[in-house]
């Protein structure tokens, strides 16, 4: 259970790793474009900022193995209630325009777990393209 309730801070340096480590499936496993759909696993879940968050009162983020990763501000129980390791199906359902050269963040995906079945939609970032 703890290593659920970790904070995603380091969730980019996460991405990075599994980037680096299994580069083939993650290019290959991304939806690129809305209605396109990828199946991974959740390969972390915890608390959208604060150490000591065990009621995910800051929201809540997830990191997958295809080294995507999703963050709200609110507390999405179908996400808390999945584990380390569920199968997930994600769609891609909406890309942000207008956006600054090589900022990509903002990306919207539906999210699936197929295990228990919960779902949620949350984006890529907590800042859409061109924020904060």
């Amino acid at each position: 259970m703890e290593s659920r309730l970790r904070p995603l801070r380091s969730v980019r340096a996460l991405v990075g790793a599994l980037l680096l480590a299994v580069p083939a499936l993650a290019q290959e496993s991304l939806p690129a474009q809305v209605g396109d759909c990828a199946e991974t696993t959740i390969a972390e879940i915890g608390p959208r900022l604060m150490m000591d968050d065990p009621n995910f009162e800051s929201g809540v983020g997830v990191l997958y193995a295809n080294g995507l990763s999703q963050v709200s501000y609110e507390p999405i129980q179908e996400v808390i209630a999945s584990q380390v390791g569920d199968p997930v199906r994600m769609c891609l359902v909406f890309i942000p325009e207008d956006c600054p050269v090589g900022d990509d963040r903002g990306k919207v995906y539906d999210t699936t777990n197929l295990r228990t079945g919960g779902a949620w939609s949350m984006p890529d970032a907590q800042h859409e393209c061109g924020g904060a």
